[in-house]
């Protein structure tokens, strides 16, 4: 036991010397003054963790919102592709419905049947070269009133038939890729 006692107490005078090696270095005079140093550098380690800290969380953050303008860009980028045709699409319905107006108005006495064959058969390829882009009609016979697909332009009674049911179409509408891009003009039924 006298063992131990004699090296605590060497190792507490070799501290003690090496305390008063620090102050005289650094300057200092009281050991109040050393334990002041002491405790100014584990605010400083408190600092430096809780700085480290925020940087990380900043850093996950940034990679976030990289992560979510990269998404975000993709996405408008499938839509540019998916979509981007729906203006061309809008200057050429005008050019659909005229193809059908001239097939109705071909009289049933005229002797142009090839002409009405050429106007068929030019709507028929017309059509078939908007359904490759994914550009379909909206036909809507014997379907129930939607009003995001059908437009109402007017409405009649007919006790054989339900409500909202349609009756008649004067315009066919177009969607693209299940976007509309024009409603179906169409009258219900209202009992």
């Amino acid at each position: 036991m006298a063992k131990k006692n004699k090296t605590t107490d060497n190792s507490t005078q070799e501290n003690d010397v090496l305390a008063e090696d620090v102050m005289e270095e650094s300057g200092i005079e009281d050991l109040a003054d050393v334990e002041e140093v002491i405790s100014e550098d584990d605010s400083v380690e408190d600092d430096a963790e809780e700085k480290i800290h925020n940087l990380e969380e900043a850093l996950l953050r940034s990679r976030a919102e990289l992560d979510n303008a990269l998404k975000r860009n993709v996405a408008d980028i499938e839509k540019a592709h998916k979509y981007g045709v729906e203006r061309l699409l809008n200057e050429l319905l005008p050019v659909v419905d005229n193809l059908e107006h001239a097939l109705k108005n071909f009289s049933e006495e005229s002797s142009a049947e090839d002409d009405k064959e050429g106007v068929e058969l030019t709507l028929k390829s017309f059509e078939s070269a908007l359904d490759k882009f994914g550009i379909r009609p909206i036909y809507p016979i014997n379907e129930q009133f939607d009003p995001v697909k059908h437009e109402a332009v007017m409405t009649s009674k007919d006790p054989e038939k339900e409500n909202n049911e349609i009756e008649n179409i004067f315009q066919r509408g177009w969607e693209l890729h299940e976007r509309v891009v024009r409603p179906a003009r169409v009258s219900v039924i209202k009992n």
